[in-house]
């Protein structure tokens, strides 16, 4: 009997020890409550579903905004968001990192383009490091991002910065060693809804029908898996965390085929093809994927 007691004490002790590893290695879900404050407009964001979810309100008074509590280096951010619907032209919704370092700052950006009823809905992403930004690119989504929720995710290691939509690729950024790239600055995740009619839908032609207001997106499923900073020193440089491990550091074969699908079927801009404001494509624009 002690025999049996003592063997199922080390099975306890193994599964508790399994279960500690990975709660450390991919983290938990987020919750807005837990994770993140409201940045300005408090009475412009609302929480639904017990704070798993909130809803984001625009109107002709205010847009609104929320941050993470904490700063991230290297990891995966996730939330799935459901954009306004219908005639949503001038209205921008944006999920992105920023290290908040001023002219010094790292940022990757999405950013959401309202659109007239039945047009496509564009996202926008952009990568600053190190200060340089004006790194555009444009995609119509393939589906009405305002029926239902999807999910849009940064994917950031030591190798390359991948933006996803569900689990499509739409943009890479190579740290191939001949531009900048963020690798020492911390990001908080934020997010806003507000309006940008002067350039945000066909570059400021439309404008935002106030006669539609208040507009909503909704937020929920928030995943935030990274180095907390402040946090343990060793984690960034951790080669044993998943982001970092082989099978992360490049494109699968399928998500390859996804992001060259993507590119031939729905890109719109890309900066690294506009010689009237680069004669000569930007180094990043030749480093593959």
């Amino acid at each position: 009997m002690a025999l049996l007691l003592r063997k199922i004490a080390l099975v306890f002790v193994f599964i508790y020890s399994v279960s500690i590893s990975l709660i450390s290695v991919f983290g938990r879900p987020a919750t807005f409550v837990e994770d993140f404050r409201v940045t300005w407009s408090e009475n412009h964001i609302r929480q639904i579903e017990g704070g798993r979810a909130i809803q984001l309100v625009l109107d002709r008074y205010a847009g609104c905004g929320f941050a993470s509590k904490r700063k991230y280096l290297f990891g995966r951010v996730s939330m799935k968001i459901k954009l306004v619907p219908g005639d949503s032209a001038g209205t921008v919704t944006a999920f992105y990192m920023n290290s908040d370092t001023d002219t010094v700052r790292d940022e990757l950006d999405f950013e959401f383009l309202g659109n007239r009823t039945g047009q496509p809905y564009t996202v926008q992403t952009n990568v600053f490091a190190h200060g340089k930004g004006d790194r555009e690119q444009r995609v119509n989504l393939w589906f009405d991002p305002a029926a239902d929720f999807h999910t849009y995710s940064i994917f950031w290691n030591h190798h390359h910065i991948v933006f996803y939509v569900d689990d499509v690729p739409i943009r890479v950024y190579k740290n191939s060693g001949r531009v900048p790239y963020p690798t020492s600055q911390p990001m908080g995740v934020y997010s806003t809804l507000w309006e940008a009619d002067d350039w945000a839908t066909r570059g400021g032609l439309e404008k935002i029908d106030w006669s539609k207001a208040p507009f909503y997106a909704y937020y929920k499923d928030f995943d935030i898996e990274g180095c907390t900073v402040p946090g343990p020193g060793n984690c960034a440089t951790n080669p044993s965390n998943w982001w970092e491990t082989i099978n992360y550091q490049a494109l699968s074969a399928i998500e390859a085929r996804k992001y060259r699908w993507v590119r031939l079927n729905h890109m719109i801009y890309d900066y690294c093809t506009d010689r009237s404001r680069y004669p000569v494509a930007p180094p990043e624009c030749t480093a593959g994927i």
